[in-house]
């Protein structure tokens, strides 16, 4: 091989090389290409998600707070059963204690 074929062999594998990087790159971007009405319904999409985001935030807030108010609920619930308790236990040792009197009392005559 003289040097003429060599530099028509090296250019033509060049040229076959760059027809090939071109068609590859085409390719890819006839591929990935998006088309309008594509980016309509993405951006469709991507509005709803963010209405959807914003319902969630909205709703757990909403939960946290009724969280706490039933936890206080619950709280104060709780301070008047043992209110109530606390109550009963003393109406129970003054029922006995005049028991205990009328008792003795009955037992004297």
């Amino acid at each position: 091989m003289d040097r003429t074929e060599l530099i028509i062999a090296t250019g033509i594998l060049l040229f076959g090389a760059f027809l090939l990087g071109f068609l590859t790159h085409w390719l890819v971007s006839r591929l990935s290409h998006v088309s309008s009405s594509e980016l309509g319904e993405l951006e469709a999409m991507a509005e709803a998600l963010h209405a959807a985001e914003e319902t969630r935030d909205a709703a757990l807030t909403e939960r946290v707070s009724v969280e706490t108010r039933l936890q206080a609920q619950l709280s104060q619930t709780e301070a008047e059963l043992r209110a109530a308790m606390e109550g009963l236990r003393e109406a129970r040792h003054d029922s006995e204690a005049l028991r205990a009197e009328l008792s003795r009392l009955g037992h004297a005559h």
